[in-house]
């Protein structure tokens, strides 16, 4: 500290070392950095923003110092001649800096080049060919780990008012000192500051592939530069926490600003972005960044078993359970060998898996893009919704005999789920994948949540548990002939019972009209019930045709054409909001704002998200959630309900299920008075909900 202090006041006190070249010069070689002006263009033009650098190269073992130098040292002054009219050059920005801790102390330096970045604006009118000479001088302080010295230099280049081209000499140069930058964001990123400690949460589209992470603050007064900065992934939010200042000195509007330095795994390059944080809720410490990388591998089994479990109850759902219960009939024919019951096990296994990890990249990839997305995301899209009702009214249909499907071989009077072929077994595992993605059960909560911030090999590894994890009854009749043994024998009751099994299917296809109905309106909903009659007049069409042996080509392109304009004509806007289904609780909508306001009253909360697509959500409210004895728990316990409706695409319920690394829907949480957070399980019990008035 003695000898940092010696240097700062040599440099106050005694000025720089300073290169006295003859003339003017654009680059001056000093004893422990190298200094150079650059200009992006020398004929700026007039009016017209020019960009100047100022290179600083410390030769080997030595740094310089970004514009908040941390716990030590000094940053870079910059005094500019200009010829007369011209305006005050911009304040420089700095690239994005590094840290060096040195006897305690946290510096943020440079070790390797360096450019600020200065605009210039030449005074408008000046003629073409007039000179526009530019000088900068610039003192910095470069130290070692045994000494500092301050430095400085005069650095000038002649130029002249032209067109505003750019340099091709100095345009790599620019180019680099650009990217170095830390790029400007204007995302919801939050703090406290509390008990001595500082807790920063910004959000990442990408949090599986960071291994490093650093706050820089621009102004003195925030935190404790030497205290460790702990690093925690929480959804798709970087959790940073470090000690606060001892005297915090926070703006009067508590605006802070600071820039954020991401390394990434694989990437030489750092990532960094000039953050503006607001005094907000930040979510709870999740997995620490020095482990991850460890748990993503260690930790992989027990999410990927979550998932296959989390898949397997997915086949008790009423949209999924008759298609598996025929396709599992259909292996109990006595004429069906082990090698073919094990083809079809397989290809309706790769048919699910397919499904569910193209889902699930495609919500990782969009992530990494920006989206605030989470699994079943397709069907806060009243067109995606449209297209599900008339599948599944069509599947209801053909359980009920009305027609049959073919793939271009085999018979006439085969159900699509009694095909005994491979291509039947892919495309019933593929549709069963499909329309279970309403459905979030017990155990899939945490493992897609987890697969949000894996590396995205893992992650669509998860997506893909889920896959497997819904075939795997199929797949156990397949290679297990005990199991197809044990299935009852082919007969007329079949068909009675394929009959019976078309029954769950029109009730869901009655659900998703409902639903239609919630996210587009009456307009929408008679559109897609429209779309469902139309349709099972086309089929019945089709099913004649196929009894008589016609070609039934024309009610097939027919029954595609209805399909392509419901989901065409049905209307996107959002209509006005409906009450809340649990109305006994009196809940009140969602809002961050909201729920920070009861929180800082110490006000119990009871927040859940919930959307009129998720099966599990309905069955809640309408059950646990709907008991009198849970009103009246709630209203003697005095806790607040908030609802967040998900039904419909809503940044700020994504922002909250991504702070608490959740993928999906449905998730019930309970804030305590005294600020615990419980998380409720999937499926509702009044025990479980009473309970929280204890």
């Amino acid at each position: 500290m003695i000898r940092l202090l010696l240097a700062l006041a040599a440099l106050v006190l005694c000025g720089p070392v300073t290169a006295q070249p003859a003339a003017a010069q654009p680059v001056a070689d000093l004893p422990h950095t190298r200094a150079e002006l650059i200009l992006e263009s020398r004929e700026p033009a007039a009016g017209k923003a020019v960009t100047a650098l100022i290179l600083l190269s410390p030769k080997q073992g030595w740094h310089n110092y970004w514009s908040n130098p941390g716990d030590a040292g000094a940053p870079t002054r910059l005094a500019w001649t200009l010829p007369a009219g011209t305006p005050v050059p911009s304040e420089p920005r700095y690239p994005v800096p590094e840290t060096l801790l040195v006897s305690g102390l946290m510096n943020h330096v440079y070790a390797h080049p360096n450019a600020m970045v200065v605009e210039i604006v030449p005074p408008a009118g000046l003629a073409p060919g007039t000179p526009f000479p530019v000088t900068v001088k610039a003192d910095w302080l470069v130290c070692s780990d045994e000494q500092c010295v301050p430095e400085g230099a005069t650095l000038s280049l002649s130029a002249s008012i032209g067109t505003g081209a750019a340099d091709s000499a100095s345009a790599a140069a620019v180019a680099r000192a650009r990217a170095a930058l830390p790029k400007a964001v204007d995302w919801p990123i939050r703090y406290t500051l509390e008990n001595g400690r500082f807790v920063l949460a910004v959000p990442f589209a990408a949090p599986g592939s960071v291994k490093a992470v650093h706050f820089f603050p621009d102004a003195d007064g925030v935190i404790d530069y030497a205290a460790p900065q702990s690093i925690t992934l929480s959804g798709d939010m970087l959790r940073i926490e470090t000690g606060a200042a001892a005297t915090p000195d926070i703006p009067a509007d508590g605006t802070l600003t600071g820039v954020v330095r991401i390394d990434r795994i694989d990437e030489p390059e750092p990532l960094g972005f000039s953050i503006t944080a607001r005094p907000g809720p930040v979510p709870a410490a999740g997995v620490p960044l020095s482990t991850r990388t460890e748990s993503s591998t260690t930790n992989l089994l027990p999410i990927l078993a979550l998932a296959v479990l989390g898949g397997l109850l997915l086949n008790v759902m009423p949209c999924v359970f008759p298609i598996l219960s025929l396709k599992a009939l259909s292996l109990a024919k006595g004429n069906v060998d082990a090698g073919k019951a094990r083809g079809d096990a397989l290809a309706y296994t790769a048919g699910t898996v397919l499904i569910c990890a193209a889902l699930g990249g495609l919500v990782l990839a969009l992530r990494a893009a920006g989206s605030q997305i989470g699994w079943a995301f397709q069907l806060q899209d009243p067109r995606v919704i449209a297209l599900l009702l008339l599948l599944v009214t069509a599947i209801a249909l053909n359980l009920a005999g009305l027609f049959e499907i073919n793939f271009g071989s085999g018979s006439l009077g085969q159900s699509v789920t009694a095909r005994d072929d491979s291509l039947g077994s892919f495309a019933t595992g593929a549709l069963a994948a499909f329309i279970a993605t309403p459905c979030t059960g017990p155990f899939m909560a945490g493992a897609l949540g987890a697969a949000l911030v894996l590396p995205p090999a893992a992650g669509l590894l998860v997506f893909a548990g889920l896959g497997f994890g819904l075939a795997l009854p199929f797949l156990a009749i397949g290679f297990v002939p005990a199991l197809r043994r044990r299935l009852p024998r082919p007969g007329p009751w079949m068909a009675r019972l394929r009959a019976l099994l078309s029954v769950p299917m029109f009730l869901t296809a009655l659900a998703l009209a409902w639903v239609l109905g919630r996210q587009s309106g009456a307009d929408g909903m008679a559109i897609g019930l429209t779309g469902a009659v139309l349709l099972g007049l086309l089929l019945w069409w089709l099913g004649r045709r196929q009894h008589q042996g016609r070609p039934n080509w024309l009610p097939g392109a027919a029954s595609l054409a209805v399909i392509v304009a419901a989901a065409v004509l049905i209307p996107t806007a959002t209509p006005t909001a409906a009450a809340a289904t649990a109305s006994q609780l009196d809940a009140e909508p969602y809002t961050p704002a909201r729920l920070a306001e009861l929180r800082a009253a110490r006000q119990p909360v009871f927040l859940y998200m919930t959307a009129d697509w998720c099966i599990t959500c309905k069955v809640n409210e309408k059950g646990a959630m709907a008991s009198p004895r849970v009103a009246e728990a709630f209203k003697a316990g005095g806790i607040t309900v908030l609802r967040g409706d998900w039904t419909r695409p809503d940044p700020a319920i994504a922002a909250w299920l991504a702070e608490h690394g959740r993928a999906g829907i449905p998730v019930y949480t309970y804030y305590a008075p005294d600020g615990r957070e419980q998380e409720l399980p999937q499926l509702l019990s009044v025990e479980a909900l009473t309970g929280l008035v204890a």
